[in-house]
């Protein structure tokens, strides 16, 4: 039988650390969830393999090594608000229950939304609701949030997101830029918002933010 804890640490050392993550309290966190818990049977002896997991209806968990580099760069405090949008079935939630003050995960799949909720609930996580809704519309009732992670390949962040980061939030997902995944940082300061591009990152999309076609004359 699979030692899913000698796995994690294995996953941590190999992966996490090798790849430029040094925050301790994200590698604390990657190291006390069990990503196994998150995941239907069949998948859960790939738990710890450095590849996004098909969970059905094109809809994945993302890669342990790109999550964890998008959360170090989301430079999440204790008393931070986060947002996760495409939550699936809650790995990256509880993740942030561990790093933030409190975090709301929405997805627009009611099976998802059901299964992060078991999820959460079996590991005792009660700072963090997860919720049934569009995922373009974020959460507006609990905004402004400090932390906004999109789980996923965005063609576009639309505006309706981006407004309800507080002024220095930052929001942390993966751009489409003509085929190839940018994950980027974007941040929020008053009225005004700027992006960075972090890293190259080949995860899938989410289709509900491809960008929209330019109009030609």
């Amino acid at each position: 039988m699979l030692d899913f804890d000698q796995a994690r640490e294995n996953m941590v050392e190999c992966q996490i650390r090798t790849n430029k993550v040094t925050d301790e309290r994200l590698i604390d966190a990657l190291r006390t969830v069990p990503r196994e818990a998150f995941l239907p049977e069949a998948l859960k002896s790939v738990a710890y393999i450095d590849e996004d997991l098909h969970l059905g209806g094109g809809r994945y968990m993302t890669e342990p090594m790109v999550l964890a580099r998008l959360l170090q760069a989301a430079d999440v405090g204790p008393g931070d608000a986060a947002l996760v949008v495409g939550c699936t079935t809650g790995y990256a939630v509880a993740l942030l229950a561990q790093l933030a003050e409190t975090v709301v995960g929405i997805d627009d799949r009611a099976e998802l939304v059901a299964a992060a909720e078991k999820n959460l609930s079996a590991l005792g996580i009660d700072n963090a609701p997860v919720i049934e809704r569009p995922l373009t519309e974020g959460y507006p009732q609990q905004a402004p949030y400090a932390i906004i992670l999109i789980e996923g390949r965005c063609g576009e962040v639309p505006d309706a997101i981006t407004s309800q980061l507080a002024s220095g939030g930052r929001l942390v997902t993966v751009i489409d830029d003509d085929g190839v995944g940018k994950a980027t940082l974007i941040k929020r300061s008053g009225d005004a918002v700027s992006s960075r591009v972090l890293f190259d990152a080949q995860v899938p999309p989410l289709t509900c933010f491809a960008r929209k076609p330019e109009f030609v004359f």
